[in-house]
């Protein structure tokens, strides 16, 4: 099945990138409730399910069913801003209770209990939920969240950089696999949509997502902002310490510190990430960093309240000309 949606050039003008700390926690639940569907995110899955035991996720729970044809929108609003936290998110749910009774009516399926309270009384109901998601979320996902945090807005910045060299044609050509754009036309390859749905002049909404994988969701009905939901680049890293070496000679020239950092950032990261990685203080991976800036062999990105590096093309040749079997 293939859901077309079809940009006008005011529609591409509007496309805008966002991360959503909900939309992973809603994602996440059918990854905890059926891990061999999720192959490259089961080690969080087996991480993370002793830390349940003790939590109150019941109606977050029924609201998203496995298998996942179709959730409620208010569970899936898209965000409203690009770097949104998991408290402006619940505050944007908490005043959607004048739709939660349409948006549960559009859900095909007898309800729980839970979810039939949550019909009957959308006020408390969703205070109910925003209790639950704040418990899941300190228990499951915080611990995880500067590093899946880190590599979304990589993945933005990485897009960003596509924009700017080839246009929206380039970023969006290889979103994803299930993901096709041409002649202004973004087809997605869904197991449960299809059929043109307009953009209504909104343009496009794209929200890297860790635990929508292998999958990719979307919104697309009023009042909603048009919205896909796709995985970003790099989930298999983050569940692992990788250790990352770096060319001997080009460690005798920089110092194997610095060789090291550049090494890992094989993808943008943080400060903090980067020191999580290589094992260093904050103070001094920012230090050597500092040093790489003026060097010209990395760069800097704000991104919300975060600064993300990322190599230049002169560290990416250094890199390459160093690896085993280059030549020169």
């Amino acid at each position: 099945m293939t859901l077309d949606l079809a940009f006008t050039a005011h529609d591409i003008a509007n496309i805008r990138f966002a991360i959503s700390p909900f939309g992973e926690v809603v994602s996440s639940v059918r990854v905890v409730k059926d891990p061999s569907a999720h192959p490259l995110l089961r080690p969080w899955a087996e991480q993370v399910r002793r830390r349940l035991r003790d939590v109150d996720w019941r109606l977050l729970s029924d609201l998203v069913p496995v298998p996942t044809i179709k959730i409620a929108g208010f569970t899936c609003t898209p965000p409203s801003t690009s770097m949104p936290d998991l408290e402006l998110e619940l505050a944007t749910m908490r005043g959607a209770a004048a739709r939660v009774r349409s948006d549960l009516d559009e859900i095909p399926g007898p309800r729980t209990k839970r979810v039939q309270a949550l019909h009957d009384d959308p006020e408390k109901g969703l205070e109910r939920l925003a209790v639950e998601v704040e418990s899941y979320w300190q228990a499951v996902m915080a611990p995880f969240w500067p590093r899946i945090r880190s590599l979304l807005e990589g993945e933005i910045l990485y897009r960003a950089k596509l924009l700017a060299e080839g246009g929206a044609q380039r970023m969006l050509a290889d979103l994803d696999d299930a993901i096709t754009w041409e002649d202004g036309l973004l087809r997605v390859r869904h197991r449960h949509a299809s059929g043109a749905r307009p953009l209504r002049g909104l343009g496009l909404l794209l929200v890297p997502c860790v635990f929508v994988s292998p999958r990719v969701a979307s919104v697309t009905t009023p009042p909603y902002q048009p919205t896909v939901r796709y995985a970003p680049r790099g989930i298999a890293t983050l569940w692992e310490r990788r250790e990352l070496e770096p060319p001997e000679a080009l460690a005798a020239v920089l110092g194997r510190t610095r060789a090291r950092l550049l090494a890992e950032l094989d993808r943008p990261a943080s400060t903090r990430e980067l020191a999580h990685r290589a094992g260093l203080s904050e103070p001094g991976v920012n230090q050597h960093l500092t040093a790489l800036r003026r060097a010209g062999l990395c760069s800097a990105h704000r991104t919300g309240r975060y600064v993300l590096y990322a190599r230049t093309a002169i560290a990416e040749a250094l890199l390459e000309s160093h690896l085993p079997g280059a030549h020169g």
